[in-house]
């Protein structure tokens, strides 16, 4: 089942979020870089700011009564890959999987979970970010039909230069 996040689940988001962006990125930066980048992004404060702004949109991917996974949507900005900033656009900002429920089939879920979110609201455009090394990731997202666009994306963690890359789906 997939739900809609609201501010009864900020502790549950800042777990799931934590938890997930740490075993995705922990080795790829120092443990100092990473505690700062967990607390400005999934601090109690940031957290429920965005459980409560319309354009800010949580789902979590739940069977079992167990959370396995969540994605983040927002539509704050204008894509921004040229060619697409005058669509109706909506960014992927995050979806993740614990990773013991890698392979299950949550991904693919939410995914699919995602696009028609966005499709209902009327969206023609969907568009995210992704570092250039994820290569599971950039893998799946190519198999949900987003391009690759080879523009880069300066993501830091921290004092950790990482760069990302634009992908985009028109929809």
């Amino acid at each position: 089942m997939i739900r809609r996040a609201d501010l009864n689940d900020v502790t549950l988001l800042q777990y799931i979020g934590k938890k997930t962006f740490d075993d995705t990125f922990g080795n790829t930066c120092t443990k100092e870089d990473m505690r700062g980048v967990l607390e400005l992004y999934f601090n109690t404060a940031q957290v429920t700011s965005e459980l409560m702004d319309k354009h800010d949109n949580f789902f979590f991917f739940e069977e079992d009564g167990i959370v396995k996974g969540y994605l983040r949507m927002n539509a704050k900005h204008d894509c921004p890959l040229e060619p697409y900033k005058n669509h109706k656009s909506i960014e992927l900002v995050r979806l993740y999987v614990l990773k013991e429920f890698h392979g299950a089939g949550v991904a693919n879920n939410l995914m699919d979970y995602a696009h028609q979110f966005a499709r209902n609201e009327g969206y023609d455009c969907m568009y995210l970010s992704v570092w250039e090394y994820n290569f599971r990731a950039r893998g799946f997202y190519e198999k949900h039909g987003f391009i690759n666009s080879g523009i880069e994306n300066d993501f830091p963690l921290g004092s950790t230069p990482q760069t990302d890359l634009w992908f985009i789906k028109v929809l």
